[in-house]
């Protein structure tokens, strides 16, 4: 019962910082070449607890040449750094130094 009560408790939020323009229904379309940063969090905290990439983020990096390992490798970095929490900016400035530094395509 504790078990469903907590399972219950937990509630998945998008913390979104989109390098795409946004839709009138406010989510995002991804361009060629444009990346939708988005982490599914949990709810109640500012800790990174079960804290992970959301498939389109994953998705974008391998459609602008990295392969599923690093995209997927990349992606979670990104959403489990406790300090990007609710920071957008950071999200956005994290994955622009990333790409700088291990551009697509690189091993």
């Amino acid at each position: 019962m504790r078990f469903h009560l907590a399972a219950a408790a937990i509630v998945a939020s998008a913390i979104t910082a989109p390098v795409a323009p946004a839709l009138a229904d406010g989510h995002t379309a991804s361009t060629p070449g444009q990346i939708r940063i988005s982490c599914e969090r949990y709810f109640f905290t500012k800790r990174v607890i079960w804290d992970r990439p959301k498939v389109f983020f994953i998705d974008d990096l391998v459609a602008i040449g990295y392969d599923y390992e690093q995209a997927s490798a990349i992606a979670n970095r990104v959403c489990r750094d406790e300090s990007l929490i609710g920071n957008e900016e950071g999200l956005a400035a994290t994955m622009q130094t990333i790409l700088r530094n291990s551009p697509p395509g690189r091993r």
